[in-house]
């Protein structure tokens, strides 16, 4: 007996690549990418971690396992949210 074959994902939001610099973000159909430089929260972040993140609405992503909330305008428009915690 075989496995079926994978369908469409049917998550609103996954990490699809993490990279030295930061991370990509699917999200529906929009890719986002958050730097670490922009968002220290994720740097020292075990990639499990990084990939368990949640959409509880659709302005808010939440990873669980960090205690990490962030609005998706944060990531789209970084330059209209200046303050970043160290």
């Amino acid at each position: 007996m075989s496995s079926a074959a994978l369908g469409i994902s049917i998550s609103p939001v996954e990490v699809t690549n993490i990279s030295p610099h930061g991370f990509w973000l699917l999200l529906e159909d929009e890719e986002l990418f958050l730097p670490f430089a922009e968002f220290p929260w994720f740097k020292d972040a075990a990639v499990g971690k990084i990939m368990r993140v949640e959409l509880p609405s659709p302005n808010h992503l939440y990873w669980p396992e960090l205690d990490v909330d962030l609005a998706v305008d944060s990531i789209r428009h970084p330059d209209q949210f200046p303050l970043i915690a160290r």
